[in-house]
């Protein structure tokens, strides 16, 4: 990794724009580069800009002095705008934060994706300073530039996870702090609330469970959910508190009614962010698929036990004792929220046993890490998969889904 840049002028920079405009789990693995810049000035005000989404986390980021919120064009929505939207909008977001004289900018990705579209909203507001991480050379559009060599396939260590990536960003104009972990601050009223329905429900210990996940690809099978918090429950005599959004209800239902049990309590859109994190926060272990919950639980030292789909490997649960549970598959790291095979093979062939020991060992507070696989150097071959009989209907010589290979890219 090179630096184009000097770093100049950011020991002066203390009105700074924070540019992350994807998830809330995003967000999250991100406040340990957003501490680092807030440490590094006395005085130093950071503001975010992030996506609409994630507006509930601004009370939460102490180190955040103000929220602004914007679904960037560039960024998946649903539904997408139409040309004269997104010239408008882009406009319009420019001169708002022209208006807010900020003397610095930056802008945290992933390694996917590219900073330049935020580059060119920041230049247009006219902030001099401009940092990021791109995999090609931004010229004019970035002051400070760290050149994106990841992933890289000749060796066997996977990305950096999340937060090392943006803490590296922001350690090139000098910002670093003492404490690497995610933030996450806690209202005295939110654990006043969550302390009460536990009261309700007659808790003295409490496990959670979240089955749900934004993206189809990262959803672990509810029954299998529904066997662990059975089990659960069985064990350990905890209560088994299932949680979701509204819009998750169904699924969670249908989790509480497979486990067959009193101790299994459904939760769906029955908790602010604030409240999700004081349950977190007070509870031993929370089972989840890989989405918002397991980093808030990183950033609450919550252990995790975490259904991780090979999407991506780099944001896993951070700082926390947790267990990754996954099956390899030569098509590892897809980086899609559909499974473009059609098996989901990395999440449905993880067992409920396997499920079940990571979180008997994390309740046993064993310390348990997991290694994420990355291809080896030749990054040739990779290993082969059993045929696949055809479906009624198709000659016998045509496969039912793409070679698992076909899709394995560097990044996307």
């Amino acid at each position: 990794m090179s630096t184009a840049g000097s770093g100049a002028g950011w020991e002066q920079a203390r009105r700074v724009l924070c540019v992350r405009l994807d998830n809330m789990g995003d967000v999250l693995m991100t406040t340990p580069a957003l501490q680092a810049l807030a440490d590094s000035l006395p005085g130093r005000e950071l503001t975010l800009l992030t996506s609409r989404p994630c507006a509930a986390l601004a009370p939460h980021l102490p180190m955040v002095a103000d929220v602004m919120t914007w679904d960037a064009p560039w960024v998946r929505h649903d539904p997408q705008p139409g040309t004269r939207e997104v010239s408008d909008g882009i406009a319009a977001c420019a001169a708002r934060l022209a208006a807010r004289s900020f003397d610095a900018a930056v802008i945290f990705t992933v390694y996917s994706q590219s900073p330049l579209p935020a580059a060119i909203l920041c230049c247009m507001a006219g902030i001099p300073l401009r940092l990021a991480h791109c995999r090609e050379n931004p010229y004019a559009l970035l002051s400070d530039w760290v050149r994106d060599t990841e992933p890289n396939l000749d060796t066997h260590r996977p990305p950096r996870h999340e937060a090392q990536r943006q803490l590296d960003l922001v350690a090139q104009v000098g910002a670093a702090t003492r404490d690497p972990r995610l933030r996450f601050r806690l209202a005295h009223a939110d654990r006043d609330s969550v302390a009460a329905l536990l009261r309700q429900l007659g808790a003295r210990r409490h496990v959670v469970v979240h089955p749900g996940a934004t993206a189809p690809s990262r959803r672990w099978p509810p029954e299998r959910f529904a066997a662990v918090a059975r089990q659960l429950a069985d064990e350990s005599g905890a209560l088994v508190l299932v949680t979701g959004s509204a819009g998750e209800a169904g699924i969670v239902a249908q989790v509480c009614a497979l486990a067959g049990r009193a101790g299994v309590v459904p939760l769906a859109g029955r908790l602010s962010l604030g409240e999700m994190g004081a349950l977190l926060a007070s509870a031993d272990l929370l089972v989840s698929n890989n989405s918002g919950p397991v980093h808030l639980a990183a950033a609450l030292g919550t252990p995790v036990a975490d259904l991780y789909a090979l999407t991506n490997p780099q944001h896993t649960p951070w700082m926390v004792p947790h267990r990754v549970l996954f099956h390899d598959v030569p098509c590892r790291y897809c980086y899609k929220s559909a499974c473009p095979q059609g098996h989901h093979r990395c999440l449905r062939e993880v067992t409920v046993e396997q499920v079940l020991d990571a979180a008997r060992a994390l309740l046993a507070g064993e310390a348990c890490e997991t290694a994420m696989p990355w291809h080896p150097p030749a990054a040739a071959a990779a290993p082969s998969v059993p045929a696949v009989p055809a479906a009624p209907g198709l000659a016998s010589d045509t496969p039912p889904f793409a070679e698992e290979t076909a899709h394995v890219h560097t990044w996307h």
